[in-house]
C-alpha cells in the first residue's frame, strides 16, 4: 500500500476494534489482508477462469442489458466457491458489526482483469432509491485473489469522499486523474479484501507494469429496514437460487431475502 497508512484488520477472525469501527466511519474503508482462506482462493480461481472464458460472464452482462427477469444458466453464486465466499464466516463476523445483525445480499460480480484491460474511471457504486440518497449503509467487499502487486493494476480510494452526496458517475469525465487525498493500494497478499462503504469514490488506474492477470470478486450487501435497488434485471432468481442452495445456512438466512428490495427499473444500472 501506498501514500497513507491503511489500518488493517489482525488477527483474522478478531472483532473489530473501536477505533477500526470509527476509521470506517469516518474514511469508508478497512482492509482485511489475507481474509479469504488459501484453499478457498486456490477453489475460486478456476472457476474464474470459467466464468471469464466459457461466456458466462457475458451471457450475465447480455441478460441484464435486455431486461430478462430470467438470469442465465450460470450465475456467481451456483459456482461452489463462488456461493461459499458470499457467506465467508469471518467476513459475516464483519459485516454484523458494520451492518448489525440482519443485512441483505445485493449482488456479486466475478471477472479476470488480464492485462490489457483499460482503467475504470472515478465512480462509487451505492444504489440508494435515488442518485444522492445515503439512507441506509451498504458495503462493497473488493476480494484480490493474487492480491495486489506492483505488475497489476493498483486500486485507488479517496477516504471520506463516501460522505459526499454525488451522483455515481459525477467524477467519470475526470478518467482515473490523481486527486487531492487519494490513497493508492497496491501491496496485499492474496486473498486479500478491501472492505469499502459503498459510496466510496474508488478507480482502478492502469500500472505501466502490468504483466499479471487481477483475479477480483466483488460482493456487496445492505443494512436491513431502508429499502434498495437491485443491480440486475433477474435479482429475484439470483436470490431464489441462492435459497435453494441453501446458502448462508440457517444463521444466514436472512441474506436472500427478496423483502429488503423495490422492483428493478432499468437506470439502477449494469454490470
Amino acid at each position: 500500500m501506498s501514500s497513507a497508512h491503511v489500518p488493517s484488520i489482525s488477527p483474522i477472525g478478531d472483532p473489530l476494534t473501536d477505533d477500526l469501527e470509527d476509521h470506517f466511519a469516518l474514511d469508508g474503508y478497512l482492509i482485511l489482508p489475507g481474509l479469504i482462506p488459501c484453499d478457498l482462493v486456490e477453489r475460486l480461481k478456476p472457476e474464474v477462469d470459467l466464468w471469464s472464458d466459457d461466456g458466462f460472464r457475458e451471457a450475465s452482462i447480455d441478460a441484464a442489458l435486455s431486461g430478462s427477469t430470467t438470469g442465465p444458466s450460470l450465475i456467481e453464486l451456483e459456482m461452489p466457491a463462488h456461493g461459499e465466499l458470499a457467506c465467508l464466516p469471518d467476513l459475516m463476523r464483519v459485516l454484523e458489526q458494520l451492518l448489525g445483525p440482519s443485512f441483505a445480499f445485493h449482488h456479486m460480480h466475478s471477472c479476470r482483469q488480464d492485462p490489457d484491460v483499460e482503467s475504470k474511471p472515478w465512480h462509487h457504486d451505492y444504489e440508494g432509491l435515488t442518485s444522492t440518497s445515503r439512507e441506509g449503509l451498504m458495503v462493497h467487499t473488493l476480494c484480490y485473489l493474487n492480491g495486489l502487486t506492483v505488475e497489476v493494476s493498483p486500486l485507488v480510494i479517496v477516504p471520506g469522499s463516501h460522505r459526499r452526496l454525488a451522483t455515481k458517475q459525477e467524477l467519470v469525465r475526470l478518467g482515473t486523474r490523481r486527486l487531492d487525498g487519494e490513497v493508492v493500494i497496491d501491496s496485499l497478499p492474496p486473498g486479500s479484501v478491501v472492505l469499502a462503504h459503498s459510496a466510496l469514490w474508488h478507480a482502478r488506474r492502469k500500472s505501466l507494469n502490468d504483466s499479471e492477470s487481477r483475479y477480483f470478486i466483488d460482493t456487496s450487501y445492505c443494512q436491513a429496514g431502508f429499502p434498495w435497488k437491485p443491480v440486475k434485471p433477474y435479482w429475484r432468481d439470483i436470490l431464489r437460487r441462492a435459497r435453494e442452495l441453501g446458502l448462508g445456512g440457517p444463521t444466514y438466512q436472512q441474506l436472500f431475502d427478496e423483502t429488503a428490495f423495490v422492483e428493478y427499473e432499468a437506470a439502477s444500472g449494469s454490470q
